[in-house]
């Protein structure tokens, strides 16, 4: 029964007891009062005054009791569920002295989750944390029109220099990596283990049900040389598909159709099962990958990340690679998601909607799935005869030691078939107000000679899919290539706008009074072709990030 049909019977039959009361008063009442006297001249009209205050009390708080009961009842408003959203601690990257630390190493990053992230809590109209916020992975959500390579490496390295938009005294560097685009029918076969986490917390619109929408727009997209396995895991694991042809779809389809959330979230044999699982289905020379899809509430097993990344990281040695998927809102363990999948080879992307699923598994399948370059490592070094400061803009997480770039043990991330890689650097030249005094006793560098010129010395290293050893790509940065930010591409212009974003978003410690005003100007001359409209979905979420980030005049 529906709790305001019981509200109204419950108030008619009070009201009714009421209307009672009032024609019948209470048996003890009736009794004193309607006996019949020996002497008719003495019969009471009415009864004594206590008994009638009595009687008027009681049809008082009757009436009121149905007055209340009668009311509409009250909707109990839930308390929103505490926020468990976990995100890896980041501090900005320090502006750093040339002539006291002139090498810069860092390793690539190709993941886009922090972007859909941020988009997700911008449209539910909230600024997102600082720590959700990394620079590289706003920058890196959009492609960007970089020439591919033409020298027969499995990419090309674009650099480009111009003025920073919010410090007119400092230079931008922007280096731009394009990846060799690959066909979807040349793409070797694949070998795809779908582990999905089917756990209670997965229990809402925007995790199960919009993963599974997700993943059979993957499935649609298959060919029949691939093989795709389904694992789940929640209180146990469970292989739910053996491997099956990309050409069996409605197989595919019914067994995602019927996954189901509940039990508690044994994630670490869940991905224990699913290594099992690709090995066993292992393709040489083809596409072996493992697609965590979940909100990362580990909550039983090992659920501490650092146990995690150790048991991926060893896996990742029989050439297997693991992506995450990430799902949900308020227990959304975000740094594990970002962390696991740098050691496992793989990308991290956050799916809020399913137009992100199809970015990420259709309009990207390519580069999500084939690597064509492992363990990519950028290192420079400026010149203090031209540079005094630099500063990395992002890439808080990926900065490596300068003897890291050289060991070929060292991991690095990965670039796929077709992605863009953009990182850009502020620098102050020597000529320009520094941020950091000189050391007194520190010698000056000569200002003259054949490397005047050279801004610095760019060195990246990576290795082919199937190689233990890495190759050397190096150039020199001229002073002579720095040119008006009016003059720059518009992929410079758009990269810069984003970065000064995320900056913002981060607190904006290095932008001085520029704003989102001044970023929008920016972007919105550079939208350029925007095939998906990525770029001016851009521009809707920085009109909200300006109103959320607007506070009342007192």
């Amino acid at each position: 029964m529906k709790p305001r049909l019981a509200f109204a019977l419950l108030a008619t039959f009070l009201a009714a007891c009421v209307s009672t009361q009032s024609e019948n008063p209470p048996s003890s009442q009736t009794a004193t009062n309607t006996q019949v006297p020996s002497d008719p001249a003495r019969t009471p009209t009415a009864p004594p005054a206590p008994a009638a205050a009595k009687v008027a009390e009681t049809r008082s708080v009757s009436a009121d009791m149905v007055r209340m009961i009668a009311m509409p009842a009250p909707i109990l408003m839930q308390a929103p569920a505490p926020d468990r959203e976990r995100y890896g601690a980041l501090t900005d990257n320090p502006v750093k002295r040339v002539a006291e630390a002139p090498v810069s190493t860092f390793s690539i990053d190709v993941d886009t989750g922090s972007y859909s992230n941020v988009r997700r809590m911008l449209n539910a109209g909230r600024l997102p944390p600082a720590d959700a916020v990394r620079v590289e992975e706003l920058i890196n959500y959009f492609p960007y029109d970089y020439a591919q390579p033409q020298d027969g490496r499995p990419f090309a390295v674009h650099t480009e220099l111009a003025p920073a938009p919010w410090n007119s005294e400092r230079v931008l560097l922007r280096i731009g990596i394009k990846g060799m685009d690959v066909a979807k029918a040349s793409l070797p076969p694949a070998n795809l283990v779908f582990l999905v986490d089917v756990s209670g917390s997965m229990n809402s619109p925007d995790k199960l049900p919009l993963l599974k929408s997700s993943l059979k727009l993957l499935v649609n997209e298959l060919r029949p040389q691939d093989r795709i396995s389904l694992v789940t895991y929640a209180s146990g694991t469970q292989v739910v598909l053996p491997p099956t042809a990309g050409s069996d779809k409605a197989t595919l389809i019914a067994a995602i159709d019927g996954l189901r959330a509940g039990g508690s979230t044994a994630g670490a044999s869940g991905i224990q099962l699913a290594y099992a699982a690709a090995q066993q289905s292992f393709i040489p020379n083809g596409i072996n990958r493992i697609l965590l899809a979940t909100d990362g509430d580990f909550n039983v097993g090992l659920n501490d990340t650092r146990q995690l990344k150790s048991l991926i990281e060893e896996k990742r040695q029989s050439g297997i690679s693991l992506s995450t998927l990430g799902f949900g809102t308020g227990n959304y363990n975000e740094a594990m998601m970002e962390q696991i999948a740098d050691v496992g080879d793989g990308a991290y992307s956050y799916i809020d909607s399913l137009m992100e699923g199809h970015k990420v598994l259709v309009n990207e399948m390519t580069s999500t799935l084939a690597t064509i370059a492992r363990d990519v490592k950028v290192q420079i070094e400026f010149n203090p005869a031209v540079v005094r400061e630099y500063r990395q803009i992002g890439y808080e997480n990926r900065q490596l030691a300068r003897e890291d770039f050289n060991n070929d043990k060292v991991d690095a991330g990965d670039i796929g078939a077709g992605h863009t890689v953009t990182a850009l650097y502020e620098l102050t030249l020597v000529e320009g107000k520094p941020s950091v005094d000189d050391l007194r006793y520190a010698p000056q560098p000569p200002r003259e000679g054949p490397l005047a010129n050279e801004l610095g010395h760019l060195k990246l290293r990576y290795k082919l899919p199937a190689a233990s050893s890495s190759q050397l790509i190096d150039f020199a940065l001229q002073r002579s290539a720095i040119k008006p930010l009016a003059a720059a591409s518009s992929e410079f212009r758009f990269a810069t706008a984003v970065a000064g974003v995320g900056q913002l978003l981060r607190g904006g410690k290095y932008t001085g009074d520029w704003g989102y005003a001044q970023a929008r100007a920016l972007a919105a001359t550079d939208l350029g072709q925007d095939r998906f409209g990525y770029r001016g979905e851009f521009l809707r979420l920085l009109d909200l990030a300006t109103a959320l980030g607007t506070r009342p005049v007192l």
